[in-house]
């Protein structure tokens, strides 16, 4: 687990989310920006999860099979809810895609803390 790249991860996924929220509450439908933070959001999900990936492959992480496939399948998820969140708004073009964006956002740290509850054992 890459410590900064998991507060980079919470940091811009929180303010991605508050933004998203605000413009949902302002009736706004998402435009460029909101997925251009949620690419950012992703690609930096994306980094994480090869790095847990190459340590799990070198031997690293949780002992337990379980807790293994616990990992992976959070790591799945991770990569693919930011995604997931843009294709959502895209076909919701209206302030609920906003939200959709907004939802995707505040998901990610928690998948991200998990992975690294899990990581650490």
């Amino acid at each position: 687990m890459i410590g900064p790249l998991a507060v980079a991860v919470y940091v811009l996924s929180l303010a991605l989310a508050a933004w998203a929220f605000a413009e949902f509450f302002r009736h706004r439908e998402p435009t460029r920006p909101l997925f251009l933070g949620l690419g950012v959001v992703g690609l930096l999900v994306l980094a994480q999860v090869v790095a847990l990936g190459i340590g799990l492959a070198r031997g690293h992480g949780p002992e337990e099979g379980g807790e293994v496939v616990t990992l992976v399948g959070y790591m799945l998820t991770a990569v693919l809810l930011p995604p997931a969140g843009a294709v959502l708004a895209r076909m919701e073009p209206t302030r609920w895609g906003s939200l959709l964006i907004g939802s995707a956002a505040v998901i990610v740290p928690v998948l991200i803390l998990r992975l690294g509850q899990i990581w650490n054992g």
